[in-house]
């Protein structure tokens, strides 16, 4: 069963469906074939943004639940197994279920050409919409515009995380103009709560906002983020103490109690809250790994950390919390072309005891390894090529001292790979 599931979406990367189309008019035919389920769904909370998407729904997610609310999550891309975009009352979608409705799709498609994004998202939503839950949690996979997902025509209520430049190739080559497709989700009359932004991504916002007269819950203005951590609004203040790691995560927790504030539909107290940003879990983001194969070889006083973040603003975010060890950080990394490396490199350079730069396995659209390591090195970090993750292992575990951390970082697709590799997930 879950070989015919890999088939069927390796047909979905043939080269003719490949190219992103950034328009929404196939996805708006695909669905009407589908009989319109996107139309059927749970109340919507759409999100977009650059940096902290994931982050932000899986607070949400835990929250949710915690208040004893059933909750349908759509994420992208996925780290392991594709069955992690589609979650279904906080359970992923099973093999079974999974490939009936890739066959609805697939039968569509036999008139109606997609793309992979807009395949699985038509999916998705077929699933969405026959599974009963009371909220769906609706990541965008690129920009807000015109982005698949984009044909919710009323959610109830959108967000936008952090914006810094990334996919410009497609969505343009400033903040000011990524700001403008991603308050593309924005909707008249639906209020929005706004993450920490730079003055030229808020400035778009803002006016963009103010053509739908839809109503911005923005950190700094109508919420904030206490020097202790705390979420404040007006008289209001929620402590929390956010399990996933990173000084940053306080921001991403408490944008999902400002999500929370503006949806009283929802009964959901200040200890479900907390009780709900203290469990979240959300693979890649800074986690630390202490099951598994990987972690089974370290010895005491090493630990194994894992990241995800592949542009300049996932870069300050590591470089901050590597700013914060009392440990020396030794690196992996591999990153995909097209991303900035060497900014993306300069932000860990002060911190980074030394690197090992790795391909990443099996991805084509790899870094070399030399490349990467020259850039590095042109950055003052001692950094060596390695040929696999394996042998970047064993060469800083023979290397370090002890007490020390290894952080593999640089890109998704490598944290993916490391999850498979290291066959476990999440813990």
């Amino acid at each position: 069963m879950a070989d015919n599931i890999e088939a069927f979406l390796a047909r979905l990367h043939h080269p003719v469906l490949a190219q992103i189309d950034l328009s929404l008019d196939r996805i708006h035919r695909l669905l009407a074939m589908l009989g319109s389920p996107h139309k059927r769904l749970p109340p919507v909370i759409h999100i977009a943004g650059t940096n902290g998407k994931g982050s932000l729904i899986a607070n949400l997610q835990s929250i949710f639940t915690a208040g004893g609310y059933r909750v349908h999550c759509y994420t992208s891309p996925h780290l392991v197994h594709f069955r992690e975009r589609i979650v279904l009352a906080g359970k992923e979608i099973d093999n079974a279920y999974l490939e009936t409705i890739l066959k609805h799709v697939a039968s569509a498609l036999a008139s109606q050409q997609a793309t992979f994004f807009e395949a699985t998202t038509a999916a998705a939503f077929l699933a969405f919409a026959e599974k009963p839950a009371d909220i769906l949690l609706l990541e965008t996979g690129m920009g807000g515009r015109l982005d698949a997902t984009n044909v919710i025509e009323k959610p109830l209520l959108t967000a936008i995380t952090p914006i810094s430049l990334d996919h410009i190739e497609y969505l343009g080559n400033s903040i000011e103009a990524i700001a403008g497709e991603k308050a593309g989700i924005l909707k008249r009359g639906v209020a929005c709560v706004v993450g920490r932004q730079s003055p030229e991504a808020i400035g778009v916002i803002e006016a963009k906002a103010a053509m739908l007269a839809a109503p911005l819950f923005r950190l700094g203005k109508e919420w904030d983020v206490a020097p202790d951590g705390a979420y404040r609004c007006s008289d209001r203040r929620v402590a929390f103490t956010p399990a996933l790691a990173g000084g940053f995560q306080y921001d991403n927790a408490a944008a999902a109690i400002a999500c929370i504030d503006q949806l009283p539909q929802f009964s959901i107290d200040d200890e479900s809250i907390r009780r709900g940003i203290a469990s979240a879990v959300w693979p890649a983001r800074l986690q630390r790994l202490q099951q598994g194969v990987f972690a089974d070889i370290l010895p005491p006083g090493i630990e194994l950390w894992l990241d995800g973040g592949h542009n300049p603003q996932g870069g300050e975010m590591l470089a901050a919390w590597m700013k914060t060890q009392d440990k020396p950080v030794h690196l992996i990394c591999g990153m995909i072309k097209g991303k900035d490396m060497k900014a993306f490199l300069a932000l860990l350079a002060p911190y980074a005891a030394s690197l090992q730069a790795i391909a990443i396995p099996g991805e084509s659209n790899s870094q070399p390894a030399l490349a990467l390591a020259e850039a590095a090195r042109s950055l003052s970090i001692d950094a060596t090529a390695s040929s696999s993750l394996e042998s970047a292992l064993k060469n800083l575990l023979e290397s370090a001292k002890t007490p020390s951390i290894l952080c593999i970082c640089g890109s998704l697709y490598l944290a993916g790979k490391v999850l498979a590799a290291n066959q476990q997930r999440g813990t």
